[in-house]
């Protein structure tokens, strides 16, 4: 009984685990992202066949409710395309729900992109961070890339691969010396490995880009002196340092403590954190009144 989250192959149909194929034979109901594909894997896989339910981003606050309702009396699958549910997709709110409606919910272990993508980077880990699908807009791209670049340890994203070009030269725009690994195709036939600048893995990747894409970019160190690069979010250092500090100001006059305004301004791409931490402090300090507490 309850819900069990199977990992797919994410490109090589060997990848299936012993425990997968049997969660997926003998489950009474099988949620899958996308009904076709997992009919497809059933075939692939000689198993039986099931009755599959869709879930995904659209219906899932429609379906939620019935799948817990299945899950518990009886044992429901959840797969997603490829790769492990619940991670981009809609399959984390389903935990969530599970959990509160005290149904229990197991994970197995199994294909990861997102895994094999770091490892294969051969970048410093840990820390490491998976960012998802990298963001469409221009502003929320480079603000992405910044955090990326100014953050401890790599970072893995997913790309399409009508927008790999595109986001390669926006990271090549910002830091031309960066160190970043595109894997295209893991685990199947063409399977392609680039690492290097930006512009060396421009120059790799074939034309025109088919398949799927993780990206992973590692932390960016100066050259010279061996010091964490600090990346504003303006176009101008001048500016870019106004903005800063006119937003640190704010979430100081909210009450918001120093460590949680330091943890919001990495992701956002504003710098490194340490540097963050003691811009703060400063701020706080010269503006605060006798007798105020400093937020923790």
């Amino acid at each position: 009984m309850g819900l069990t989250f199977v990992p797919t192959p994410i490109g090589n149909l060997g990848d299936i685990t012993v425990r997968a194929l049997e969660a997926l034979r003998s489950c009474d109901l099988l949620v899958a992202e996308d009904t076709r594909v997992a009919r497809r894997l059933l075939g692939a896989l000689e198993l039986p066949p099931k009755t599959i339910w869709s879930y995904r981003e659209q219906n899932a606050n429609s379906v939620t409710g019935a799948i817990l309702e299945r899950a518990a009396d009886q044992s429901v699958a959840v797969t997603s395309d490829a790769g492990m549910p619940a991670i981009s997709d809609p399959g984390r709110a389903l935990v969530t729900a599970a959990r509160a409606a005290g149904i229990a919910v197991e994970v197995l272990p199994g294909a990861s992109a997102v895994m094999a993508a770091a490892v294969l980077s051969g970048f410093e880990i840990p820390p490491l961070v998976f960012a998802g699908f990298v963001p469409r807009g221009q502003n929320e791209l480079e603000r992405a890339l910044k955090a990326a670049l100014a953050r401890d340890g790599a970072t893995v994203f997913f790309e399409s691969p009508h927008r790999i070009v595109a986001t390669l030269e926006a990271l090549r725009a910002l830091a031309a010396d960066a160190r970043v690994f595109v894997g295209r195709e893991l685990t199947k036939l063409h399977e392609q490995h680039l690492v290097g600048s930006p512009a060396a893995v421009l120059d790799g990747l074939e034309r025109p880009v088919r398949g799927e894409i993780a990206l992973v970019i590692a932390a960016h160190v100066r050259p010279k002196d061996g010091t964490r690069a600090v990346y504003a979010t303006s176009p101008t250092a001048q500016s870019g340092d106004v903005t800063l500090d006119r937003t640190i100001d704010a979430a100081l006059a909210d009450g918001t403590p120093i460590a949680q305004i330091a943890k919001t301004l990495v992701r956002e791409g504003y710098g490194e954190r340490h540097a963050l931490y003691d811009r703060i402090v400063r701020r706080h300090k010269a503006s605060r009144s006798p007798g105020t507490s400093l937020p923790a």
